[in-house]
């Protein structure tokens, strides 16, 4: 898990490089940018990142892909919007990343859950209600929290140090998340599709526990997206 998490952030880093270097000047729109290759060797990244990072900037439309021809300077200006761009693309790669793990675990989770896991995801439960009002961080982990008792409900060791090795990253994103989409902890964001969740696990329906997971997610990146 961890190189998938640091490959998405290499993508982040060099669409800023690549940004920075058209915001000085060292390709007039309309010019041809160099290769992948050269790009890459440049950087010291490797050509899939750079391939990456072009399309961001094809998306944000400062560049041009070509079939055929090559990448193109479209604008030189960068969006207004542009270190939000950032931090949204940044977090929909974690968002990537949850749904490789946390889906799988609900599944899991409501096929192996016993009443220690029960009682443990209630009681996160509780902690998430209970932290609306303490703050965008220990709102975040009250809600990964929960999370992580779906993990260790799956009964999955695997499954669990990733997740583990995974939460410093997901804490980060998730404060972003919530001054990128203008959240308000207090009002309980998704209360009831974490509710569902638990719900879901304890009565042992593993499709749903699923179903509600891969779609939590999904909205929160459409979110994102938007």
């Amino acid at each position: 898990m961890p190189p998938m998490v640091e490959r998405r952030l290499l993508t982040d880093q060099a669409a800023e490089l690549l940004r920075a270097r058209i915001i000085g000047g060292e390709w007039a729109v309309g010019d041809k940018l160099p290769g992948e290759t050269t790009l890459a060797a440049e950087l010291g990244i490797g050509r899939s990142t750079i391939r990456e990072a072009v399309r961001t900037l094809a998306g944000l439309g400062m560049l041009e892909s070509r079939q055929g021809a090559g990448v193109f300077l479209r604008s030189s200006t960068p969006p207004d919007q542009w270190p939000r761009v950032l931090e949204s693309e940044a977090i929909l790669h974690v968002v990537e990343v949850r749904n490789a793990v946390e889906v799988e675990a609900a599944g899991l989770a409501a096929k192996r859950r016993d009443d220690t896991d029960i009682a443990e995801l209630r009681r996160a439960l509780g902690g998430r209600a209970a932290a609306a009002n303490s703050g965008d961080a220990a709102f975040v982990d009250a809600d990964i929290a929960v999370h992580r008792a779906v993990v260790e409900a799956a009964h999955n060791p695997v499954l669990s140090e990733l997740f583990e090795t995974f939460v410093p990253r997901l804490r980060t994103a998730l404060i972003e998340l919530i001054g990128v989409l203008d959240l308000n902890p207090h009002s309980q964001p998704d209360a009831d599709e974490h509710r569902m969740l638990v719900d879901a696990i304890e009565a042992g329906d593993a499709e749903a526990a699923v179903r509600i997971s891969r779609a939590h997610l999904d909205d929160m990146a459409a979110a994102l997206r938007r």
